[in-house]
Parts: C-alpha cells; structure tokens; sequence
C-alpha cells in the first residue's frame, strides 16, 4: 500500500468517528430543536438535494484538473459545517451547518477515482470496498461514543467532538500528493456516457437498488427512541453495530471475484433491516437489523467498481459523479415520504421497504452487468 493510500486511510479512519458520533443523532436534535417528523423528513430531504447537486460537477472538474484539490475542499467544508452546528443553538443555523455538510458529498466521485488510481494490485472492488471499510471502522467507534455524550452532555455537545476530529482528518488529508489527470482517450468524449446504453441501464438499476434499501432508514433513530423507548446511549450503540456492518461487509463483500455477486449479496442483507426493526423487539434484534444495513454502504461501492468496467478511464471521474448522482436521489425522495407515512402510522414504512428491497434483488440477479475484464491499469506514486 502506497505512503498516500496510508494516510488516506487515516484521514478516513479519524472522519468516519467523527461523522458516526453526529449523523446518528441529528433527526434527534432537530426533534429537540423543536422540529415536526414531517419537518425532519423534510430537511433530510433537502440534505440529500445537497449532497446530490456536487457529485457531477465534482467528477468532471476531477477529470480536468486533478482530484486533491476537490478532496482538500470537500475536508476543509466538512470541518466548517461541523463547527457551524455545533456553535449554532437555533434550528435555522444548525439547519444552515447540515446543509453545508451535505454539500462534502462532491468529495464521493474524486475520492473514487483517486483510489482507483492509486489501488496498486488491488481490484477495484476491492480498493474501494477496502477503503470504505475503513471509513466504517470509524463508524464502528462514533456512534456508541456520540450516545454516550449525549446522555451525559446533552446532543449539542457531540457536534464539538465531531468538528475536533474533523480539524484532525483533514490535517492528514492534506499529506497527500497530487495524482496526475488521465489523458483523453481518442473518440471519447462526456457525450460518449449518454449513449453508452449499458452504463444507462445500470444507473436506472442502482437507483432503484438505492431507494428501496435508503427507504426505512431516515426517521428510525426517531421511531426506536418515540415508539420503542431507547435511550440515546442504545441508539449511538445500534449505530456502532451498523458501523460494524458496514465496515466488515463492505470489507467481504469487496473481496469476492465478482463485483455484481457482492452487490446482491449486499442488497439481500440490507433488505433485512426492515424486516428486524419492524419485527424487533429487543435490542439485540435492533442491533442485527442495524449490522445487515451495512449492505447499503457495500452496495453504493460496488456499484461504482461495476460502473469502472462499462466506461473509459478519461471519464472515470465523470462517470463516478453521475453515479454518485443518481445513487444520492433517494435521499431527497425518500425522507419527505418517510416523514409523511410516520405521521400517518411509524411502522408503516417497514413492510413497504422490505416489498421494496425484495424487488431489487429480484431486478439486480436478472439485470446487473456480469463481470468484464478491468482495463485500467492503477498509478502508482513512489513511496
């Protein structure tokens, strides 16, 4: 593994804690806040409006100009918005630092493409998977560290911890060194993308892939503590085991030959989790359900390495951003309607997202894209 490809992982490590501690808890401080659950699901949805609009544009400026200085940008805005929520009482201004942190999603398509770049012998599932699970492992840690300060000093506090971490993450990020672009390819151009019909085909896929498993998961931090009776502390340590899902599955998943068998793997696991939350009743079951979530994060990262085989390396960035797009669709659709079933009855959304998972897998074993041969080879800098 490379000098860059180390520090890396460390930036993500020292980022996954601090983004654990707080993402868990924030439709519970805007409850605090004095927020509705139609107001929550609706805030969460202009978030995933946020974190959607960067990706495109992140990937094509990648592809012209390099990809460092978007992840510098996207670290720096993070540790920003962070600040902004923790040093804002109001709900406006927590409001304002949520929507700015959405906005650190353009990091997702340079990121990608920098370790695609930069993976050694590595597959691309593999590198991608393996650095996600290291994002994960953070996550491990967040989420029961976050529960345990917002029983004991309230949730705002936990945003202080976070924006601390985030200082640290993004002083390692910026040890990296520049990745030099990939030269156009003769014939290709971004045009090329939208007529490249098995690429479309895929996007239509894994969007679906992304709502049906995205669906339960905005408002169930809301509905365990209103409807099950769990303390905050209980939460943080279901989001722990969520962490850890998503840290080992990702993980394992990433490691088998084929990219599109990890991906219905990773959906058939998601897919249990409305299945546990809505069943459940104990908090070991929670903890399960929470744990086969990590398949949603395993399924957004092969996603991606299966995109790599269907496009040109000039318009790999391009290509991660559109993914990235449209895979970050169902967090502006799916919160508002989550929000609006909760009111009608907070169970309701469970049995319609475990039909809806059903069908992905479904979707996915008879339309994914069989394995290809990857063509790109990775650069590699001198350690």
């Amino acid at each position: 593994m490379s000098r860059d490809m180390r520090f890396l992982m460390v930036s993500l490590f020292a980022w996954g804690i601090g983004e654990g501690m707080f993402f868990l808890f924030a439709p519970n401080y805007l409850e605090e806040l004095g927020a509705s659950p139609l107001l929550i699901g609706t805030v969460l949805g202009i978030f995933g409006v946020m974190v959607t609009l960067p990706h495109i544009p992140a990937g094509y400026i990648a592809d012209k100009f390099g990809r460092r200085p978007l992840m510098r940008f996207a670290w720096l805005s993070g540790m920003v918005a962070a600040w902004v929520m923790a040093l804002g009482g109001s709900l406006p201004v927590f409001v304002t630092g949520f929507f700015l942190y959405g906005l650190t999603a353009l990091v997702s398509a340079p990121l990608s493409s920098y370790v695609t770049a930069a993976r050694g012998k590595m597959t691309v599932g593999r590198a991608l998977t393996f650095t996600s699970g290291i994002y994960n492992l953070g996550m491990v840690l967040g989420p029961i560290t976050g529960g345990w300060v917002g029983d004991r000093l309230g949730l705002r506090s936990i945003f202080f911890f976070s924006g601390v971490l985030f200082v640290i993450s993004s002083a390692v990020l910026f040890l990296l060194r520049p990745q030099p672009t990939d030269e156009h390819e003769p014939g290709a151009s971004s045009r090329d993308l939208f007529g490249n019909y098995r690429y479309q085909g895929f996007l239509a896929l894994s969007l679906a892939v992304t709502f049906a498993i995205y669906l339960p998961q905005p408002l169930t931090s809301v509905f365990l503590v209103g409807e099950r009776g769990l303390t905050y502390s209980r939460i943080g340590l279901l989001g722990t085991f969520g962490g850890l899902g998503n840290s080992l599955l990702t993980i394992g998943l990433g490691s088998l030959r084929s990219a599109r068998n990890g991906y219905i793997l990773a959906q058939a696991a998601a897919g249990l989790f409305p299945l546990l939350i809505w069943k459940g009743s104990s908090l070991p079951v929670y903890a399960l359900g929470y744990f086969m979530l990590g398949g949603f994060r395993a399924t957004r990262s092969l996603a991606t390495a299966q995109v790599r085989s269907l496009i040109r390396a000039s318009q790999m960035g391009l290509a991660y951003g559109i993914t990235e797009t449209v895979n970050s669709l169902p967090t502006i659709l799916a919160p508002p309607l989550a929000g609006f079933l909760y009111t009608r009855d907070p169970a309701m959304i469970y049995p319609l997202a475990l039909g809806c998972a059903a069908a992905a897998v479904v979707l996915s074993a008879l339309f994914a894209p069989h394995p290809a041969p990857e063509s790109q080879p990775a650069t590699v800098l001198a350690d």
